[in-house]
């Protein structure tokens, strides 16, 4: 690779025209910026022809002076990338699980329609592969349920979320037998979430597996279809449920003290969120605090 500095000598007396002026804008002897342009001249050949009062570029010396303003554009790009100062423009990323991605997702398209310059990218995930996709870089933050103990990664509290018993609008909950009437929508954390919520509601009870199976779903999203349609109750998140457009056919049955998670808002702990992420972020607790009360 040709050295940096011959080539900035070389940009810059084309620039100026004169060698002397080029040695005391770059703090070199007038003897080094020539040496630097012949060094350049046995790897191209003659770039300039020196007249007694200016030089002129040869072909060859305007296709280096333009490679040099190419290497100059690639330099300010990484700079840019690797201090990630330019919180206005470029790519901001985050996971999460589904729940909560319901309810953030609208919020981070207002984001970036207030911030024109930014890109955001989120995608949905479990727990076990938000913490996996961070630690391996492929997402900058991600938000888990539960804080990880991986040195590698920085947990900070994010947001509270309660979990629900959503019912048919037209359903009355009130016993046990209630429940088992009505039948239960499961997915795939729904039996320990309903356990941890009907304990407090039904003290005793026999437990979620022992509830009529009325349907099952992996989207976190749809499974208010079915308690809309009669078909059944379910326990999830709040978000989830604010998250759903079918929220207005159903209903959340009081269950005393609220059952509530932390979710935490991980990123990778060797190196600060970029201010792309810190302005989302802000912008994000700003929003919620508003949606929330």
């Amino acid at each position: 690779m040709v050295n940096p500095q011959w080539l900035k000598s070389f940009a810059t007396l084309a620039d100026l025209g004169n060698f002397t002026r080029t040695a005391d804008r770059l703090g070199l002897t007038q003897a080094a910026v020539s040496q630097h342009v012949r060094h350049l001249e046995q790897v191209y050949g003659p770039l300039l022809i020196r007249r007694p009062r200016a030089i002129e570029l040869t072909p060859a010396g305007v296709a280096l002076l333009e490679y040099c303003a190419e290497v100059s554009k690639a330099d300010e790009r990484l700079r840019c990338r690797l201090s990630d100062a330019d919180a206005a423009n470029g790519e901001v990323s985050l996971i999460t699980p589904g729940s909560i991605g319901l309810f953030l997702y609208p919020l981070l398209l207002d984001f970036q329609q207030a911030h024109r310059g930014v890109v955001v990218r989120h995608g949905f995930a479990p727990d076990h592969e938000v913490l996996d996709t961070v630690l391996q870089n492929r997402y900058e933050l991600g938000i888990v349920s539960l804080k990880p103990d991986d040195a590698r990664l920085a947990a900070t509290p994010f947001i509270e979320e309660a979990l629900e018993l959503v019912a048919p609008a037209n359903e009355e909950v009130h016993t046990w037998e209630d429940l088992v009437r009505i039948g239960f929508i499961d997915h795939p954390d729904g039996q320990a979430m309903a356990n941890r919520l009907l304990s407090r509601r039904f003290p005793g009870n026999p437990g979620a597996r022992n509830l009529p199976c009325h349907g099952f779903s992996n989207q976190i999203g749809l499974l208010l279809e079915p308690v809309a349609r009669g078909l059944g109750f379910t326990v999830i998140p709040r978000f989830a449920r604010e998250g759903c457009a079918r929220a207005s056919l159903v209903k959340v049955v009081d269950c005393g003290p609220a059952v509530v998670d932390t979710l935490w808002l991980i990123h990778r702990a060797e190196w600060p969120p970029s201010p792309r992420a810190t302005a989302m972020i802000a912008d994000l607790r700003q929003r919620i605090h508003a949606a929330c009360g």
